[in-house]
């Protein structure tokens, strides 16, 4: 997906929210947002969203020596998802269709998502998740048979990751499938917002039920141009590629084949290009 002119002010609104997690101090706030505002002319609307959020998370990696803003948020997000992880499964065990439990699961624990939200209560979003009445029945659009069908006959599945605490959910959808072939898990290289990474994935048990790897970027979004060649190698060989979260959408949903894209619309943007409405959740083969 292409950068449209609306993505310019999340820009600055997700550099405000990492200056505020670094430091109280103000005035490197307004540094920060000097910085945003001087890549904005370089911008360019053929680009996706997540190569202009990695541009300007390299400013920062200059200016702050690689410091990974989101740390703290990432660590308690996946102790909190583990501490629930049981009560997923139940939900699961409960249900008449396990897998299809799972993915709306998986799609629910895409709230964990601080480039859509810039503030998050954790705890708040978890307890809506864990209400007994808990069902995302408002769908968008929801290929849920053809993927079932696709699933069925891969022998190879790629999953690519999206946020950290999330993955926990992803957890739970992967133990549905991940008997009957081999699954490999692919997260970021470095830190992105709260993407999930290697040391992320293997806190929240992704490593007992796939294998991790990192795709080789590092950006909020698999930019196939800046992912490892071995990783390429894998996209390229996989039968079914499940694409999680809108940071991997946009930046891979002008491809064709066989990825599913898997998430919840947070963002009228993402809602007008994939053709569903704010707050719906998402199965697609693009």
């Amino acid at each position: 997906m292409k950068m449209f002119v609306e993505c310019i002010p999340c820009f600055f609104k997700q550099a405000l929210e990492m200056g505020r997690l670094f430091t109280g101090n103000e005035l490197i706030h307004k540094e920060m947002m000097d910085e945003v505002a001087a890549l904005v002319p370089k911008f360019s609307l053929g680009l996706t969203p997540p190569e202009m959020a990695r541009e300007m998370h390299q400013v920062f990696e200059k200016r702050f020596g690689g410091q990974d803003f989101y740390k703290g948020i990432k660590d308690k997000s996946n102790r909190r998802a583990m501490e629930i992880y049981p009560k997923l499964k139940e939900k699961v065990a409960r249900s008449n269709d396990r897998l299809l439990t799972a993915l709306e699961l998986a799609i629910a624990g895409n709230v964990i998502d601080y480039a859509a939200k810039n503030t998050l209560n954790i705890e708040e979003e978890i307890q809506k998740l864990l209400r007994d009445d808990f069902a995302p029945v408002e769908k968008g659009v929801f290929e849920y048979e053809d993927f079932k069908k696709d699933l069925e006959v891969a022998e190879t599945v790629l999953y690519l990751a999206d946020n950290a605490g999330e993955i926990v959910f992803d957890r739970v959808l992967i133990e549905e499938f991940c008997g009957q072939r081999k699954v490999i898990f692919a997260v970021r290289d470095k830190p992105a917002i709260n993407d999930a990474l290697l040391e992320d994935a293997i806190f929240c048990g992704i490593d007992k039920v796939a294998e991790v790897i990192s795709s080789g970027v590092d950006a909020p979004g698999t930019v196939l141009k800046y992912c490892s060649q071995e990783f390429l190698r894998i996209f390229n060989q996989a039968d079914l590629i499940i694409s999680k979260g809108q940071g991997n959408y946009e930046a891979l949903s002008e491809g064709r084949g066989r990825i599913y894209f898997l998430f919840k619309v947070k963002c009228p943007v993402i809602a007008r290009h994939s053709g569903a409405t704010l707050g719906d959740i998402v199965l697609r083969r693009i």
